[in-house]
C-alpha cells in the first residue's frame, strides 16, 4: 500500500520500499494488540441482523443540499490545490464544507499528532450538525489512533463515512463497534486526472441517494481475468489489502464470515500479495467468506518471468470452493468509484457484476 498521492496516483516503487511499509503498518498493528468484539445497535435504528462483527445494520441519512459535512486527515497531509478541487465537487453538490483544525497539520509523515488527528475526527463523529465526515487522504497514520475512536454518537446519530486506502481501518473499526454502513470512495484530495466526472457521480449517487450501487467488470483491469463463476451475497467487507492484512486481530479487524470479502491495493508486488492473501489463509478468513471482490490491483511489478498479479490471484483464490470476481474499478486505479461497506451485496461472477444495496437510507 502507498503512502502519497492524492491518494493516489501510482508510482513505480521498488519492492524493498514496499515491503518497509508493511513493516510499519505491522508495528501499528501489533502496537495496538488484539480487542473484543465490542458494541450494540440501536433498536430503532437497526435494520437487520448482520453477520461480519456486527450486529446490526446501520444506516446514514442520505446526505442532501445544505447539510454540513467535515473533511478530516487521518493520516498524512493532503495537496492543498487538490483538496480546493474536492471541497469544490462537494460544494457543487450543496454541501456546506468545513475543514477540520489540522487538516493541513505536518507532523514527520503524519497531519497532526495521534492526539490532534483523533480530535479532529472524534469531532466530526460525534457533532451532531455534522451529516459527513470526508478523509481528506489516506497514506498512513489511522491505525495509530483508530483504537481510540468515539464511537458513542454514532448508535444514535449515523452519518456518512467516505474514505479508502488507509481509511479501511476506520471503516472496520466502525462497522464491528456499530454496525455503520461507509463508503469506500474517492478522498478530498481530488484529481481530476485519475478521478473524473465518472468518479464525482458514482460518489455522488452513493451518498446523496438510496439508489443501488452496481459495479460492472472493466476488462482493461489488471485483475479483470481473475473469474471463479457463481454467485453469491453477504455483507461486502474490506478494504485495502494491506489494511486488512495488518489488522488481523486488531479491533477495527472484521469477521469476514459468510461476508464477500473486497480487497484492492497499489504499489504492491506480486510476491507481497501472494504474502498477504496466504496470511488470509493461514489465519482462516479466506475459509469463510461467501464470495471474494477484487478491485484495483495498481502498479503491481514483480520480476521478469515470474507471476504477475492476475496469476497469484488465480492460485491463492481459485480453490476456495465460492465465486469470485476481478477488475471492478473499486480503489486507486484511475476512474475509481464507490460502495458502501456493510451493505448486502451480490456478486455474479459470470455476468460480471457487483450489486449493493444502498449504504444511506431516505431522510
Amino acid at each position: 500500500m502507498a503512502t502519497s498521492g492524492t491518494d493516489r496516483v501510482p508510482t513505480q516503487r521498488p519492492a524493498q520500499l514496499a515491503l518497509s511499509r508493511r513493516h510499519m503498518l505491522r508495528i501499528g498493528a501489533a502496537a495496538a494488540g488484539g480487542a473484543a468484539l465490542a458494541g450494540a445497535a440501536e433498536p430503532a435504528l437497526a435494520q437487520a441482523a448482520a453477520p461480519g462483527g456486527a450486529r446490526h445494520v446501520l444506516r446514514a441519512p442520505a446526505l442532501a443540499p445544505g447539510d454540513r459535512v467535515r473533511v478530516v486527515s487521518p493520516g498524512s497531509t493532503p495537496d492543498p490545490t487538490n483538496m480546493a478541487r474536492g471541497i469544490e465537487i462537494l460544494r457543487s453538490w450543496g454541501l456546506t464544507v468545513e475543514l477540520g483544525r489540522h487538516v493541513f497539520t505536518k507532523y514527520g509523515y503524519l497531519a497532526g499528532t495521534d492526539a490532534e488527528r483523533l480530535a479532529d475526527l472524534n469531532a466530526a463523529l460525534t457533532d451532531p450538525g455534522i451529516r459527513a465526515v470526508f478523509a481528506a487522504r489516506g497514506g498512513y497514520g489511522t491505525q495509530r489512533i483508530v483504537d481510540q475512536i468515539d464511537v458513542s454518537a454514532l448508535r444514535r446519530d449515523p452519518r456518512v463515512v467516505v474514505g479508502f486506502s488507509d481509511i479501511t481501518s476506520i471503516h472496520g473499526k466502525l462497522w464491528r463497534d456499530t454496525g455503520l454502513v461507509t463508503f469506500y470512495g474517492p478522498m478530498v484530495n481530488w484529481s481530476d486526472a485519475r478521478t473524473g466526472p465518472e468518479s464525482a457521480e458514482a460518489l455522488r449517487k452513493a451518498v446523496m441517494t438510496t439508489a443501488p450501487v452496481t459495479i460492472a467488470r472493466d476488462p482493461a483491469e489488471t485483475a479483470a481475468s481473475v473469474v471463479v463463476p457463481g454467485r453469491a451475497s453477504g455483507p461486502l467487507l474490506g478494504g485495502c489489502l494491506t489494511l486488512i492484512s495488518t489488522s488481523l486481530g486488531a479491533a477495527d479487524a472484521p469477521k469476514f464470515d459468510d461476508a464477500i470479502l473486497f480487497f484492492e491495493d497499489v504499489d504492491e508486488a506480486p510476491y507481497s500479495i501472494d504474502m498477504m492473501l496466504t496470511e488470509l489463509r493461514r489465519v482462516g478468513v479466506l475459509s469463510r467468506v461467501a464470495g471474494v471482490a477484487i478491485g484495483q490491483i495498481t502498479n503491481s511489478v514483480g520480476e521478469p518471468g515470474e507471476w504477475d498479479a492476475a496469476a497469484v490471484l488465480k492460485d491463492r483464490l481459485y480453490d476456495l470452493g465460492v465465486p469470485v470476481l476481478g477488475g471492478l474499478r473499486l480503489g486507486h486505479g484511475n476512474g475509481q468509484l464507490t460502495v458502501p461497506l456493510g451493505s448486502r451485496a451480490t456478486i455474479d461472477a459470470a455476468a460480471g457484476t457487483l450489486t449493493v444495496e444502498p449504504g444511506v437510507r431516505p431522510r
